[in-house]
């Protein structure tokens, strides 16, 4: 799997605009994209799973 297939938590936070709290909080609460947690303790998110998460967050505009 290649790294650019791979968000670090700073990608996924500059990418949704949100800071690194919001994203801890979210994850805390079940409400963040799936996460991988590597062996040095350290957190990625594929890219695909943030894709389906946004696509489960998106509304439809107000008539």
């Amino acid at each position: 799997m290649g790294q650019r297939q791979q968000l670090t938590v700073a990608q996924l936070c500059a990418e949704l605009d949100i800071a690194r709290s919001t994203f801890y909080e979210w994850r805390a609460k079940g409400r963040a994209p799936r996460c991988i947690k590597l062996p040095n303790g350290e957190i990625r998110i594929r890219r695909s799973d943030l894709d389906r998460w946004l696509d489960a967050h998106t509304e439809e505009a107000a008539a």
